[in-house]
């Protein structure tokens, strides 16, 4: 299977069907992004454990589909990582998107780095990431 291929088959299905998506009942934190531009909107909704890992994401997308198979693949990837291990996904992800060449350690979210040659969307594929460290940073300046 060719990079483009595995774009449209995860891209295609998590916008479809998403795993992670809806409220998250007594969410501790909740972060939200949107790109006037194209009208994309992310709410995220959060809780850590003691020891400051995402024990649990949530997300309700409006958008396109980018915008909310990222998302969701975003929830799935980063439930029991810390905060610099989200940290360091991010950064792994944009280099992706910049470049079209996926860090090791990637998983599904490689399937984003075919973006690289449409600069436009790349926005779409980053708006979660952007919510999720801003509300991750916000949690942890209390």
């Amino acid at each position: 299977m060719t990079q483009d291929d595995l774009y449209r088959t995860v891209v295609l299905e998590r916008a479809r069907t998403p795993r992670y998506s809806g409220p998250l009942a007594g969410a501790q934190m909740q972060g939200e992004g949107s790109n006037p531009l194209c009208g994309d909107r992310v709410r995220l909704q959060a809780n850590v454990d003691v020891q400051g890992r995402v024990a649990a994401l949530r997300h309700e997308t409006r958008g396109c589909a980018i915008c909310a198979a990222s998302a969701d693949l975003m929830a799935e990837r980063v439930v029991g990582q810390e905060p610099a291990r989200v940290s360091q996904l991010h950064a792994d992800l944009v280099t992706a998107v910049e470049t079209g060449i996926a860090p090791e350690g990637l998983g599904e979210l490689s399937a984003f780095a075919p973006l690289h040659r449409h600069r436009s969307r790349i926005r779409c594929a980053m708006l979660p990431w952007s919510a999720l460290i801003e509300m991750l940073n916000d949690d942890k300046d209390r």
